[in-house]
């Protein structure tokens, strides 16, 4: 074999084997661009997962979580300092019934908690005192019969010119008197409540003086009371006061007319109201004044002796972009809003600004019309955490 001939054979040789080399690279090249296209896609899942804060919710899982989605939009929002308080009678529409006369507890009519209606019997007295006043008047009536049958008989004979006109007058006279006696014997009684008719009876019935509950019971079958005694308090309940401790550095603030919201720390229940009165003077001990807010109550919610927040409004804005407040939660030390995407929510880092006790000011981070969750974004917190928990695992 010559030289050229063994040029030509290794040059054959080399396209051979650079033929080969190329026909395995181009059989192998889809299933690695396969594999790393795959894995490419879920750095990406892992990636929005955990880095972007996706988390997956379908249509039908935000409805049996019961998450709330709304819109982001412009809202009122409210400044305020908040106050302590407690729910009290109102004292313009509270009675406190008494028998007004001395006796034996013979009936009680009515019992604690129930509502009652003006007029209504409460309880029935026997009284030794009403039965002299009845008696007084019954006397008093008599001597004013007599009194009118002498007055017609001078009268007529003064005008037959029999008897003296001064025996006339002393009739008339004494006729005018024991129609007084008669009214103030009667007015004595009207002013037990025992009626102003006269008799034998020493019954004093005790009646309600309006509309209202009974809210407080003393008195019991066969006791004896005094004029004073405190046997029943009647209060109307369909509008309370709500009584407000006022720092003496917040009096500039607290006036006559102001709108509050009152707040009750046993449940959500909230209701409106304005400060009615503040008191000029200021505690010793607590340099703090006494403001009363009267609040209306209807369905009688808002029951005495309840502690509440009151929140005295100092300030009124509308902001273009606004969340519920149940709406923002935190997320590795950043405050976040779970923002609605077609895959689920992201969390979606936000800043904020004026805030009352419904809605937050939205000032970075969300635009008007994005939707997001409102009650039960915690659930989507905690599903977040279990997706992270599990990618770290």
């Amino acid at each position: 074999m010559n030289k050229q001939q063994t040029k030509i054979i290794g040059a054959m040789l080399a396209c051979a084997i650079a033929f080969s080399g190329y026909v395995i690279l181009e059989d192998r090249s889809p299933a690695v661009a396969e594999h790393h296209e795959e894995a490419g896609h879920q750095e990406e899942k892992q990636g929005a997962h955990a880095g972007n804060g996706l988390v997956r919710f379908s249509e039908e899982q935000v409805v049996n979580s019961g998450i709330t989605v709304l819109s982001v939009g412009a809202r009122q929002i409210d400044s305020f300092i908040r106050m302590p308080g407690q729910i009290a009678l109102n004292e313009d529409r509270t009675a406190h019934v008494t028998p007004r006369a001395q006796g034996a507890v013979e009936k009680v009519e009515a019992n604690l908690g129930q509502v009652v209606r003006k007029g209504d019997l409460l309880a029935v007295i026997a009284s030794s005192d009403v039965a002299a006043r009845r008696a007084a008047l019954a006397t008093a009536e008599q001597r004013r019969e007599l009194a009118r049958k002498s007055y017609i008989l001078e009268k007529t004979l003064w005008e037959e010119k029999i008897g003296a006109r001064q025996d006339y007058l002393k009739a008339e006279q004494e006729l005018q008197e024991a129609e007084v006696n008669v009214q103030a014997a009667r007015q004595s009684l009207q002013a037990l409540g025992a009626g102003g008719a006269a008799g034998a009876s020493n019954r004093l019935q005790v009646r309600s003086p309006f509309d209202g509950m009974v809210v407080e019971k003393h008195i019991v079958l066969g006791e004896m009371v005094g004029a004073d005694t405190r046997v029943f308090t009647v209060s109307d309940l369909s509008q309370v006061w709500a009584d407000v401790v006022v720092p003496s550095r917040d009096l500039e603030i607290v006036r006559v007319g102001t709108d509050a919201v009152i707040r009750s720390i046993a449940s959500n229940t909230t209701a409106p109201g304005k400060v009615s009165f503040v008191s000029a003077l200021i505690g010793e001990e607590s340099r703090s004044a006494k403001a009363r807010v009267v609040l209306a109550n209807p369905h009688l919610a808002w029951r005495p002796g309840l502690a509440v927040n009151v929140d005295i409004v100092t300030g009124s804005a509308r902001v273009p972009v606004a969340v519920a407040r149940e709406a923002l939660q935190t997320v590795d030390g950043r405050q976040v809003v779970y923002k609605r995407v077609p895959e689920g929510f992201v969390a979606q880092p936000v800043g904020t600004g004026r805030s009352d006790d419904r809605f937050v000011e939205i000032v970075s981070g969300l635009k008007p019309g994005e939707r997001y969750a409102a009650s039960g974004s915690f659930d989507v917190k905690a599903e977040q955490g279990k997706g992270e928990a599990g990618h770290h695992d």
